[in-house]
């Protein structure tokens, strides 16, 4: 139902947007018709018109600086480090590794030391090299503190600071009721050994996995509820990062690798299925290996679209406002604004309840390879 849910929402937003693209066109051709020096009203048109697409992809990919706001001209952000490693050292006097902050781009306007974030289509929103003229060359090693990067700092501190505050407190309330953040993630805690870990891996073997799925889970929920909230340090959508929910799903991956028994590795290569099905076509063990394959992916691609459409239609909603500014004038976009908000609130809230089934999903898909690797026959 969720899942429909969101679905109509991305279909409703999206077909609006579309409307806006198509009006706005409408508009400038008869512009380009009516008046004489139409081509240059258009181009100054097109700079100063409301880029409905290009405001949602900013607003939801990665970028070098934590963006506050915006007052005309005025951006208002939080740099964060630039970490280079130059493959062209020669046109940098010999130099290979460069280190400074993001500002000095002055919000992607500017070239600095032979570095630039490229407004090209093969790259656009990298860190490209320029040549002695200007022209891009490719794309150095990078391994800055990007917003995502620096959102999961801030997450693992809080990670961090909730592990060690519980683990304080569940050592000084021995034998008492637990109190303050024990109290509130105690239930949590016993909900995944109890419901999650012990029914899918088993009473004797969920232990060994205990700590990785309690890390999992509460990376993943903090993350999320970090991302609803758009005031830095917050706000970055960190799950909402495919390379993000890439790592955890190699991890997962790797883990149920490592743990599986023989019996698990028979299954796939040697699985107890008629003959004519593994001769002299292997066609079940080509099916039960792609299954390894294609596990990790779904637990990639479910949690990284499912937050990812969700700040994106928090998002459309938001821009219908300016699009119907610019279509119509301001009392279009006033007008639509209730609308547009009371919608966005509802996703955020529909969003928190997101935030719980992905973390809880990811965590029962993981637990559960983990009870087929480790999984005795019978």
């Amino acid at each position: 139902m969720l899942k429909l849910s969101k679905g109509i929402f991305i279909l409703f937003a999206l077909s609006l947007l579309s409307f806006g693209a198509l009006y706005a066109q409408h508009g400038q051709e008869e512009v380009h018709t009516q008046t004489a020096d139409s081509h240059a009203s258009d181009s100054h048109a097109e700079e100063e018109a409301f880029n409905a697409g290009e405001f949602v992809i900013d607003h939801v990919s990665d970028s070098y600086d934590w963006h506050i706001t915006s007052f005309g001209e005025t951006h208002i952000s939080i740099p964060l480090p630039v970490i280079l490693y130059s493959k062209h050292p020669e046109l940098h006097e010999g130099k290979a590794f460069h280190a400074f902050m993001s500002s000095k781009f002055h919000h992607g306007h500017s070239a600095y030391k032979g570095f630039q974030i490229s407004e090209s289509k093969d790259n656009k929103g990298k860190i490209v090299e320029l040549d002695a003229h200007g022209e891009e060359l490719g794309k150095p090693i990078d391994i800055s503190i990007t917003k995502t990067i620096a959102g999961v700092f801030v997450s693992v501190i809080i990670l961090f600071w909730l592990v060690f505050s519980i683990a304080s407190s569940t050592k000084k309330n021995q034998g008492k009721a637990p109190t303050g953040v024990q109290n509130l993630f105690e239930p949590i805690i016993f909900f995944i050994r109890d419901e999650v870990a012990k029914p899918a891996i088993g009473d004797k073997k969920y232990e060994k996995f205990m700590p990785f799925l309690l890390t999992l889970f509460f990376f993943i929920l903090i993350n999320n509820f970090m991302g609803l909230i758009p005031i830095p340090p917050f706000g970055a959508n960190v799950t909402g990062n495919i390379g993000v929910t890439m790592v955890l799903a190699l991890f997962t991956f790797a883990i149920t690798t490592i743990n599986g028994n023989k019996h698990y590795w028979k299954e796939i290569y040697n699985p107890d299925v008629p003959w004519w099905l593994k001769f002299p076509i292997p066609l079940m063990p080509i099916v039960e290996l792609s299954g390894v394959i294609t596990k990790p992916f779904v637990l990639m691609v479910r949690l990284f679209a499912n937050m990812m459409a969700g700040h994106m239609i928090v998002t459309v909603f938001v821009s219908l406002i300016f699009i119907f500014t610019s279509i119509m004038g301001a009392g279009a976009g006033f007008g639509i604004s209730p609308v547009s908000v009371a919608f966005s609130v509802f996703i955020l809230l529909l969003d928190v309840l997101v935030s719980f089934i992905q973390a809880y999903v990811f965590t029962l898909l993981s637990a559960l390879y983990f009870g087929m690797a480790t999984s005795e026959h019978h």
